[in-house]
């Protein structure tokens, strides 16, 4: 039956969407530590996780397409729209599933948010420390340390 294919891709779309909120705070937990060593890790994993929520969204679609032409509605109507012409107990499924995504929507945007504002403290820190650092020594191609670059100075000649 369409409603149970829709349905299934439904839990499968908000399966990926709790990974992903997984994953986030996971990156969260990673960037709030100071320890950015798998800072890459964790951030290749959101990304494998959206790839897969595309490829998924996909299979709702269709999913979705084909519930609504079964009930007598446009191809592209919205999930409340299948909903409401859906029979019991699908009604009330679909309800649950539109506004679990609704929840789940929210969160994901407040913790994408959340990191990308800790990853602009980090950057900003990080360049901070390194504008303080003036008398860094660098390596010749020989391994010997290179003599600084001669800097302006100021003399006090009354002395």
């Amino acid at each position: 039956m369409p409603l149970n294919g829709l349905s299934d891709a439904l839990w499968q779309q908000r399966n990926l969407l709790e990974l992903l909120l997984f994953k986030l705070e996971e990156e969260q937990l990673i960037l709030t530590s100071g320890r950015s060593r798998w800072l890459g890790h964790a951030t290749r994993e959101v990304e494998t996780v959206l790839d897969e929520i595309r490829t998924a969204e996909l299979g709702r679609a269709l999913a979705a397409e084909l519930a609504a032409v079964t009930l007598g509605l446009p191809g592209d109507a919205s999930l409340a729209e299948i909903a409401s012409a859906a029979p019991a107990p699908w009604d009330d499924l679909l309800r649950a599933h539109r506004d679990a995504f609704g929840t789940l929507a929210a969160e994901i945007a407040q913790l994408s948010d959340g990191n990308r504002e800790l990853l602009a403290l980090s950057h900003r820190a990080t360049q901070e420390t390194l504008a303080t650092l003036q008398d860094v020594h660098t390596y010749t191609g020989a391994g010997t340390t290179a003599a600084a670059a001669p800097a302006a100075r100021l003399v006090d000649r009354t002395f």
